[in-house]
């Protein structure tokens, strides 16, 4: 992986966490430490199990998290973009990640170690109280989620999914700004890639997305967020 120079001072992004926190005096010691490196597209930079090595900010581009499912499938549980934080599933209270983490694109990652995140919680009270309110609303997207598999059948989970990528990665002349093989969609729906496939071929059929290549465009998001209202999820 190669360093890359990101500074936080000259950052765009309002989201992230270490940047929201840089009105902070105590913030600027702990940020003189941080590595910043670049990782190419679909090499992944966090190995499930693989003992903890502090937490990643994207700085630019995204990124999948995956967990191994039964028969060593892996399932992804989350995509993330510019300012999203990566690795916190497990940090305090274990010594190994929970997750694994893939590069969707070239992607600009910021790590803070293990020991400058512990002294950023026990020296910075108003970074330790805004991570746990973004842990508890984890664990509320993560609980909905299990009620998702549940309860919404295969064609239900992959128009979740697209509208939720249609919402956090956003639309660009008709086509979602996040390019996933019809195997991650299937991963992240829990389902198969055939199942996958023939949903989305449907949609198309109803002329409900469009697809170009691997990328996907939502035609009428209001007629796909009818279908999954009842479940009051998205």
């Amino acid at each position: 992986m190669k360093e890359e120079l990101a500074i936080c001072d000259t950052c765009s992004n309002e989201n992230c966490f270490i940047k929201k926190h840089l009105h902070l005096e105590q913030m600027k010691q702990y940020v003189s430490k941080k590595h910043s490196f670049v990782c190419k597209k679909s090499h992944q930079f966090i190995i499930e199990g693989a003992p903890l090595q502090g937490l990643y900010f994207i700085c630019k581009g995204k990124v999948k998290t995956v967990k191994t499912g039964i028969n060593g499938r892996e399932q992804i549980v989350r995509l993330t973009k510019n300012g999203d934080t990566i690795g916190f599933r497990g940090f305090g209270t274990s010594k190994r990640y929970l997750i694994g983490a893939y590069a969707l694109e070239d992607t600009v990652l910021c790590n803070f170690s293990n020991e400058t995140m512990m002294e950023i919680l026990r020296n910075v009270p108003e970074f330790t109280y805004d991570l746990m309110l973004f842990y508890a609303d984890e664990l509320n997207k993560s609980e909905n989620n299990i009620r998702k598999i549940a309860h919404m059948n295969v064609r239900e989970r992959v128009i979740d999914l697209l509208l939720y990528i249609h919402k956090k990665f956003g639309q660009t002349n008709g086509l979602i700004e996040i390019e996933l093989s019809r195997k991650e969609i299937a991963d992240f729906a829990g389902t198969t890639e055939e199942q996958a496939i023939r949903v989305i071929s449907s949609l198309k059929k109803e002329s409900l997305i469009k697809t170009v290549g691997k990328r996907i465009g939502l035609l009428s998001p209001s007629k796909l967020q009818s279908e999954i209202m009842e479940h009051k999820y998205f």
